[in-house]
């Protein structure tokens, strides 16, 4: 009988989508692979490892946390912090040779310090961030992000400027509004590189830019969630030639006759008009499926669509057979996946619940084991 919930991960899809990607850049830029978030979900070390066979050239990660668990996967490539650290987490990304970012110059000294406290690791490669529109982290001010640059080169040899970055806010919406943040971006980067020629590796593109607007490429690109299979637009993955890495199966654990009026779940929120049988999946909100998706989704079972009926609870959810069931105890249930001729994905779960194929690939939580094949082989 399969496992109550599984989340099967194939690596050959990472690296094809990465392959997919690299194909596409202007030539020169490198794909930086974002690992991030657990990898979205689908577990940061084996998909760092798929991008990087694939062809990625870095990594990127948030924290200071998930720079050192790479690391002590024993990887050697590139790994960039993208998120603020503060002083406390400072000593773990530099002991992790990790490449962090900078808008501020007590960020900067900051980084000194850890350096100056005999830490004894090599030149800290820093990063320069420009908002030029995001509006969460890098400085708006063109003259402060120069300061902080300078302030970096002026700390040599603890410090090595990098990079120069930002990160664009509509790049699956509005690309008018990109160009508009390319257009900010542009003098910036030009001014790094008169201060330090061939040393800065710029990179602004997301995986909607990647995809959508060549010009943004620059000298690299961070990819996250395309190198996963899913829709940067959050439409549907093959339109933009990639191929979902993640699958999300459970398994019918009982069948049962329902009576009209008879109810299933919390709050009687589905009441049967009709003689019906009900499926029961031991899977739930604590393994990421939305309540949102209470008698407001689909399951995939023996290649047939069946409703989710009821309330989304913590360890089940219901599904609604109709009165001829041709399903038995035991068979596999896919939320996320192809099933025959059908096909759910993290695309569709995310548009009837209002939100994000990030969201549901990030909420699958670590209670669902995951298991990793290489189409279909075991990892």
């Amino acid at each position: 009988m399969p496992l109550r919930a599984v989340a099967e991960i194939n690596l050959a899809a990472i690296e094809r989508n990465v392959r997919t990607l690299i194909g596409r850049l202007a030539p020169g830029a490198r794909l930086c692979a974002v690992v991030k978030a657990d990898g979205y979900g689908h577990g940061a070390v084996p998909a760092a490892r798929a991008a990087l066979r694939g062809g990625a050239g870095a990594l990127a990660v948030a924290s200071a946390e998930e720079a050192a668990e790479l690391r002590d996967g024993g990887f050697r490539a590139p790994i960039l912090v993208l998120g603020a650290l503060s002083r406390e987490e400072l000593p773990m990304a530099v002991a992790a040779g990790a490449e962090l970012v900078a808008w501020d110059e007590r960020f900067v000294e900051a980084v000194r310090a850890v350096m100056g406290d005999g830490a004894g690791y090599g030149p800290v490669r820093v990063h320069v961030k420009l908002d030029t529109g995001l509006g969460r982290l890098g400085t708006r001010r063109l003259e402060q992000a120069l300061a902080v640059a300078h302030a970096v080169l002026d700390a040599a040899p603890e410090l090595e400027l990098a990079g120069a970055m930002t990160h664009f806010a509509t790049a699956d919406e509005d690309l008018e509004f990109v160009e508009r943040q390319l257009r900010a971006f542009v003098p910036f980067v030009a001014s790094l590189r008169l201060a330090a020629p061939g040393a800065i590796v710029a990179h602004a593109a997301n995986s909607a830019a990647t995809v959508r607007v060549a010009s943004t490429h620059l000298d690299m690109v961070r990819c996250g969630i395309a190198i996963y299979g899913a829709d940067p637009m959050n439409v549907d993955p093959a339109a933009s030639r990639l191929e979902p890495a993640l699958s999300l199966h459970s398994y019918v654990a009982a069948v049962k006759l329902a009576a009209s009026g008879d109810s299933a779940g919390y709050g009687r929120r589905f009441v049967a008009d009709r003689e019906t049988w009900i499926a029961t999946l031991p899977i739930g909100y604590g393994d990421g499926v939305s309540r949102g998706l209470s008698n407001n989704g689909e399951v995939l079972i023996g290649g047939r669509r069946y409703p989710l009926v009821g309330t989304v609870s913590m360890d089940n959810v219901t599904v609604d057979l109709g009165p001829s069931p041709r399903v038995e105890v035991g068979e596999l249930a896919t939320l996320i996946g192809t099933d025959g001729r059908e096909r759910l994905t993290a695309e569709d779960l995310a548009r009837r619940i209002g939100t994000i194929n990030y969201e549901v690939l990030c909420g699958i939580s670590r209670r669902v084991p995951r298991a990793y094949h290489r189409d279909g082989a075991a990892e």
